[in-house]
């Protein structure tokens, strides 16, 4: 007997809802404000291969779903009347752009100490945990299942028998193999674990396989903060030294940007608890604002939950207004057009333009889409190095020794156009001078890429970039 499915008309109407589905993909892709390599590689995904194209693309194609997204409250910094809010910096460009972007306005009366290695980051961390009296808030990307993170998940668990409020946030993508069983025991504790935006909706009205939460903030007693690329496993940070471990980079913060970076932290822990954010923010306690040093910066948060795409324009303004240097830091590199020609003219217009990438990242796909890009730099007079050996997850930005970036996000789509992230803009002289010597520091371990061979005896090499080019809007 002929199977339903070799029917024609069966076989007519599925091809038919098809079409409909890859029409239905196409219009939405054409109305999202996406960058033109994003939609160029989306369209052709569905135009090419349709039965992969059109279901990839309802899974994860979606920018800011309006939405989902609606239940979500936005960032709306609160400022109580005791932070130093620091007018002339306001009054800098970038400053400006990353305010009306959405990012609080810089703040005064803080201090930062910057992590530069993952023994350190453990330390600062173990340290906070141990010495929180009223709470501990936590956000990360990554939490692994191994001695780093049973150890973290132990010393969380000590605090909440001990009465201390701790919230841990784990994405859900990121944390599939973790969120679970894993961190039983600080439930067990008294202490709070939920995930961020499941994947499948059987689990949860908020979900979404593309919309991912990549900050990582750890907040204690609402006044001291830990935040950058580290995620909680072995191969960021650990008790003891790991040969295998990847060079990450973050930092400690106290201060009222501290209090700042909690309210971040509460908006996403109301968004995936679905408790009330007003109620969470009675939790706030003004005497955490208190100044603690002279440095001044700005918290510049990232993502759907934010009306424009802040840290993408405070990038893209401190690289115009930079007049002498621009060193980038990060692992991955694939810039919108914007991005690129802004660094290539500054690079052609004589700027110091640095570029610090790793060998050989842990995505190979990217090292391969990135080639075009580093080629274009250096042939605009930009300097690249490349990390090695071993991985390197850093992430920074210094322009002029006058403005400085640390936070979780790559120099790729995904970070600046989809992902949640957090930045921090540092306008403080001593202490954007800290990051420039991190970042010499990395450059000692590094070397110029290279010459590449020519095109002529490299077509494989040739055909897998231009894949990877096309494909690197959709990683």
């Amino acid at each position: 007997m002929q199977s339903l499915l070799d029917h024609p008309l069966i076989g007519h109407l599925l091809t038919m809802g098809g079409v409909v589905l890859a029409l239905f993909a196409v219009a939405r892709i054409i109305s999202e404000r996406r960058q033109p390599s994003n939609t160029l590689a989306w369209l052709l995904a569905i135009v090419l291969i349709p039965y992969v194209g059109v279901p990839l693309y309802l899974v994860l194609g979606g920018r800011k779903l309006r939405r989902l997204l609606a239940r979500k409250a936005p960032f709306c910094p609160s400022l109580p009347g005791n932070v130093p809010v620091r007018a002339a910096t306001t009054a800098s460009p970038t400053a400006h752009t990353a305010t009306a972007g959405g990012a609080s306005p810089p703040v005064g009366g803080n201090a930062l100490h910057l992590l530069t290695n993952g023994e350190e980051a453990f330390q600062a961390l173990e340290q906070h945990i141990r010495a929180a009296q009223h709470s501990i808030h936590i956000t990360t990307f990554i939490l692994g299942r191994d001695d780093t993170g049973k150890r973290l998940v132990q010393l969380l668990a000590e605090r909440a028998r001990a009465g201390v409020k701790v919230r841990l946030l784990l994405d859900a993508v990121g944390c599939v193999l973790s969120s679970r069983g894993f961190v039983d025991p600080l439930r067990a504790a008294g202490g709070e674990v939920r995930r961020f935006m499941t994947v499948l909706p059987f689990f949860s009205h908020r979900h979404s396989a593309n919309l991912r939460n990549h900050r990582k903030i750890a907040i204690f007693d609402q006044r001291t903060a830990i935040l950058g690329g580290h995620n909680l496993a072995r191969e960021y940070m650990g008790p003891g030294s790991y040969r295998k471990r990847w060079r990450d980079f973050g930092a400690v913060v106290q201060g009222p940007a501290a209090m700042l970076l909690y309210e971040v932290c509460l908006a996403d822990w109301a968004f995936a608890s679905g408790q009330s954010l007003e109620g969470l923010y009675q939790e706030l306690r003004p005497e955490a604002t208190r100044r603690a040093g002279t440095c001044e910066l700005q918290v510049v948060p990232s993502g759907p939950d934010i009306s424009g795409d802040a840290l993408y324009e405070s990038i893209i303004s401190m690289i115009q207004e930079a007049e002498r240097s621009i060193w980038i830091v990060t692992p991955y590199f694939i810039p919108d057009e914007v991005l690129l020609r802004s660094l290539i003219v500054k690079a052609r217009a004589g700027c110091d333009v640095t570029l610090v990438l790793p060998a050989h990242s842990n995505h190979p796909i990217t090292d391969f889409a990135r080639r075009y890009y580093v080629r274009e730099l250096q042939r605009a007079g930009a300097r690249v190095l490349l990390f090695g050996p071993g991985m390197m997850h850093s992430k920074g930005l210094i322009v002029d020794d006058r403005i400085g970036l640390i936070g979780s996000a790559n120099f790729d789509l995904r970070s600046l156009f989809v992902n949640f992230e957090i930045g921090l803009l540092v306008y403080s002289e001593p202490e954007v001078r800290a990051m420039r010597a991190w970042a010499e520091e990395l450059m000692q371990h590094s070397q110029k890429p290279k010459p590449e061979r020519p095109s002529r005896g490299r077509l494989l090499g040739n055909v897998v970039e231009e894949l990877s080019r096309l494909l690197a809007p959709l990683l």
